[in-house]
């Protein structure tokens, strides 16, 4: 079964580096966002089993849409990927119902790895 993933950072370089690293596996792309605004409205539409959630971007933070995502109660595992090396942020998010947390800048099998143990962890 093919999971759903919604990537949500507001670099273009970065959002295709992970679309790229999911491209020969059963991870589904079901929507990009270059901000936690564009984040909330896109996942109503296309509910995603998980997101990889930027903390810094315009309009609205990642730690904003993750708060305003995991209320929504739907079981979604999001993976934090940043720059923000800031333990105390990391922290926070992961208050907040993030399930993962990778440092930019990351490697492709840091990625999938991450991705996995979410996979699992949803599983389990």
């Amino acid at each position: 079964m093919a999971h759903r993933l919604m990537i949500v950072d507001d670099s273009n370089i970065i959002r295709n580096r992970i679309e790229r690293s999911f491209e020969d596996s059963d991870i589904q792309i079901v929507a990009t966002a270059s901000n936690g605004l564009e984040a909330l409205q896109k996942f109503d539409l296309v509910k995603p089993d998980f997101i990889t959630m930027d903390l810094t971007m315009p309009q609205m933070d990642g730690l904003e849409c993750i708060q305003k995502i995991i209320a929504q109660n739907t079981g979604v595992s999001i993976l934090v990927v940043s720059a923000l090396s800031d333990k105390a942020t990391a922290l926070q998010a992961l208050q907040y119902g993030a399930r993962g947390f990778i440092c930019k800048p990351f490697s492709e099998d840091e990625l999938v790895n991450a991705i996995n143990r979410l996979i699992e962890l949803q599983q389990s």
